[in-house]
C-alpha cells in the first residue's frame, strides 16, 4: 500500500524546499496539490514531471476517492499552494480517510508560516494558538475574538491586506491594546515585521496602505493578581494542611496566588492548625 507524504513547499523562497521534499515529490505517483496552477510553477522550477491533480475545499469530496485509489497503485505526495499541507485546508481530511483505509502518513517538514511568525515575534511561544483567517464580517470576527478573551495563549491569526485594519481596531476594542507582531512577506525580499501594540499597528498601516498575506501574532491574556477574600484564603489554607503541605510551603505558594502577603498568610495558618 503506497504512502501518503505530507510535503511542505516555501511561502516565498524557493531556498527553503528541502532536498528531501523535492525527491519525495519527483517519486511519488501522484501529487494531490491545492491549486495545480502554483504547484506547477514549482515543478517547473525543479524540472519535476510528476502528474498532479487537484484537492480542494470545493472538490475534496469528488476527489477523495481518486486520490485513495492512487494510493493503492503508489505513493502520493499532498501539498498546499505554500507552507505545510493540512493548516487552513482540507487536507487533514484526506489524512483522515487515508489512515481509515490503512495507509501510512508520513510528514515531510519544512515551512510553515504561522509558525515562523511566532518564533520570531518576540512573545511567548510555549503556549499558542493558531485559529487560522478570521471571520469576515464584523459581528462574527468580533465574537471569535471574545471566545478567546481571556486565554492564557499566544494568540495567531492570518489576515488579507483589505481586512487587515478592520480587524486591528476589532481586536483592540475586544482584546484590549495588547503587545502583537505582524509578519508579511515572510522568506521573500521585502519581508517586515511590525511589533509594537495593537494601537501603534493601526497607526503604522493606516498610513501605508497593507499589501501581501499577514499573519498576527497577538499577546496571552495575563490575569491580574486580584487579592482573595479572607475565606477564600482560610478555605485554601484549610486544604493545604489536611494535604499534608509544610506552614512554610504552604505560605509561599498561597502568597503567589492569592495576592496576600506572605507573613500574614503564615499566621493565619498558625491559628487555624
Amino acid at each position: 500500500m503506497g504512502i501518503l507524504y505530507l510535503v511542505a513547499t516555501p511561502i516565498g523562497n524557493l531556498e527553503d524546499f528541502s532536498p528531501r521534499a523535492e525527491r519525495i515529490l519527483r517519486e511519488a505517483h501522484l501529487i494531490a496539490a491545492e491549486d495545480t496552477r502554483v504547484t506547477g510553477k514549482l515543478l517547473a522550477h525543479f524540472k519535476i514531471s510528476t502528474p498532479q491533480t487537484s484537492y480542494f475545499d470545493h472538490n475534496k469530496a469528488n476527489k477523495e476517492n481518486r486520490i485513495l485509489a492512487a494510493l493503492a497503485e503508489g505513493d502520493v505526495a499532498l501539498v498546499s499552494d505554500a507552507g505545510t499541507p493540512g493548516i487552513n485546508d482540507p487536507g487533514y481530511e484526506l489524512v483522515r480517510a487515508a489512515i481509515d483505509a490503512g495507509h501510512k502518513i508520513s510528514p515531510i517538514p519544512g515551512a510553515s508560516a504561522p509558525i515562523a511568525a511566532l518564533v520570531a515575534s518576540g512573545l511567548a511561544t510555549d503556549s499558542f494558538l493558531y485559529l487560522g483567517y478570521l471571520p469576515r464580517k464584523k459581528k462574527e470576527r468580533r465574537d471569535k475574538l471574545a471566545e478567546v478573551k481571556n486565554l492564557p495563549y499566544t494568540l495567531i491569526f492570518f489576515e488579507t491586506p483589505h481586512r487587515l485594519l478592520k480587524s486591528l481596531v476589532d481586536i483592540e476594542e475586544v482584546l484590549g491594546n495588547r503587545e502583537l507582531a505582524i509578519a508579511r512577506e515572510m522568506t521573500k525580499m521585502y519581508e517586515d515585521f511590525f511589533r509594537g501594540n495593537v494601537s501603534a499597528a493601526r497607526v503604522f498601516f493606516e498610513g501605508r496602505g497593507p499589501r501581501g498575506e499577514f499573519v498576527l501574532v497577538v499577546d496571552a491574556f495575563h490575569q491580574k493578581n486580584v487579592k482573595w477574600t479572607e475565606a477564600n484564603l482560610n478555605i485554601a489554607i484549610e486544604a493545604g494542611i489536611a494535604e499534608g503541605e509544610s506552614p512554610s510551603a504552604l505560605a509561599k505558594r498561597l502568597a503567589k496566588e492569592s495576592g496576600w502577603a506572605r507573613r500574614n498568610i503564615y499566621k493565619r495558618i498558625s491559628l487555624i492548625k
